[in-house]
């Protein structure tokens, strides 16, 4: 073994730094028999120096991070202080002084990948990001190694802790969305502003991380059609359970059917309760992986938290220095298929709305009406007049499978008659 400490500076101390530098400490022994040379933590940047951080000599600590990363000693880089900047500038500085980078940052990734990957090349350097899609599930590395020489055509996964977490409080509890979203929030699996959560600002990002390893493509945040949960409703999951189905905010990343483009979305949506996913509960990930040879693979683990987020940044750490040692760099960017991103119109699936309509004769046919002059396909229907005496009824459409760009344009006619008080709910329907 090498005697030689390979030097590791540290980007953040929060709730994942912390346990990336705790691990390399307690498990500073067997790191080193797995990697072949010792690791040292050289130095941790951080906001707040003044802050006490167990087990951390605070002779380590320093609010340059700049300087940090341009020691030229360094061997690897883990950042995890996330966001865009300084963590973009941080990077390739690491990159141009000689050290590789290990990262956790899906929003940074989602964005400037390309970018980020070029620069790793350019300096023969490594950049990889397990932690930076579903915690401690390995995922990153299966796509790109273990499926190398598969071809993967669907990635279908519940990526967000926060939102399954409310949304299966809601499925066993019949609680509203506010009330679930209230004891996340008291429960710490929310954040004090859980926009990026429940809007999918999150899921949005690691499904174009996912979609770009998959389907060897460049996918960046914006090609990714995104909805947040915060219009799913108790009376989404009645109607769900009707269907035998329950309600997951799901990323959704998917190979045309003639190979020829690749679709990337993340959005609620009815799942049958005998898929694999419907059983996730609490706040736990779970990642759906359809290929040609492997067939149906599933991923399922904590997605989120201090040490999960942590073991995966160390199994990072390893693979990154011993590529270190033997003078290799391991995969970077696959995007030679180029495949190009179709807007969300072109997704095929099956919807289920649910109609506020006047209770008389003939509505139903007005409604089948413009379903059928707008190419969609009636499943099912179940019309309930109301109790309350106020005249209307409620009108449950299944569809069978049709394009997103043919269902929008049959709500927005759906809207125009008299007879429809309102679009109660859109709900698509996947996993069938």
């Amino acid at each position: 073994m090498r005697t030689r400490p390979l030097k590791v500076a540290l980007l953040g101390c929060g709730v994942v730094g912390s346990e990336v530098a705790r691990i390399m400490t307690t498990h500073a022994d067997d790191l080193a028999q797995r990697i072949g040379a010792p690791v040292e933590l050289a130095g941790v940047a951080v906001r707040r120096p003044s802050k006490v951080r167990e087990g951390i000599d605070p002779g380590l600590v320093t609010t340059d991070a700049t300087a940090l990363v341009k020691r030229g000693d360094i061997d690897v880089v883990v950042e995890v202080i996330g966001g865009i900047e300084p963590a973009r500038t941080l990077i390739t500085t690491a990159f141009e002084h000689g050290a590789s980078v290990v990262s956790a940052n899906k929003a940074l990734l989602a964005q400037d990948g390309a970018a980020l990957h070029a620069a790793a090349e350019q300096h023969g350097k490594d950049l990889y990001y397990e932690a930076a899609v579903a915690g401690a599930i390995p995922l990153i590395r299966p796509l790109r190694e273990s499926l190398a020489g598969d071809k993967v055509n669907r990635v279908l996964g519940i990526v967000n802790g926060t939102t399954n977490f409310i949304l299966d409080k809601m499925d066993s509890t019949g609680a509203g969305y506010q009330e679930a979203l209230d004891e996340a929030t008291a429960l710490g699996y929310a954040e004090a502003d859980p926009t990026a959560d429940v809007e999918g600002f999150d899921a949005a990002a690691k499904a174009a991380i996912l979609a770009g390893i998959a389907f060897h493509s460049r996918v960046r945040l914006d090609d990714v059609y995104r909805e947040g949960m915060a219009e799913v409703t108790a009376s989404d999951f009645v109607s769900a359970k009707n269907m035998g189905c329950t309600i997951k905010l799901l990323a959704i990343c998917e190979r045309a059917a003639d190979g020829g483009s690749v679709t990337a979305r993340v959005h609620p949506a009815m799942i049958p309760l005998t898929h694999p996913l419907a059983s996730v509960r609490g706040a736990y990930n779970a990642v759906f992986v359809e290929s040609d040879a492997s067939g149906q693979l599933m991923f399922y683990g904590p997605g989120a938290g201090g040490a999960p987020t942590a073991s995966a940044v160390l199994g990072d750490l390893v693979a990154v220095c011993r590529n270190r040692l033997s003078g290799a760099t391991g995969p970077g960017e696959s995007a030679y298929a180029a495949l190009p991103v179709s807007p969300m119109g072109d997704v095929v699936t099956r919807y289920h709305i649910s109609l506020d309509v006047a209770d008389k004769p003939g509505v139903l046919a007005q409604v089948a009406t413009v379903f059928a002059e707008h190419g969609v396909s009636i499943d099912t229907v179940r019309q309930q007049g109301r109790q309350d005496g106020d005249g209307e009824a409620s009108l449950v459409v299944v569809t069978h499978r049709a394009s997103d760009a043919s269902l929008s344009g049959t709500v927005e006619a759906l809207r125009k008659l008299d007879t429809v008080r309102g679009v109660a709910s859109i709900m698509r329907v996947e996993g069938e």
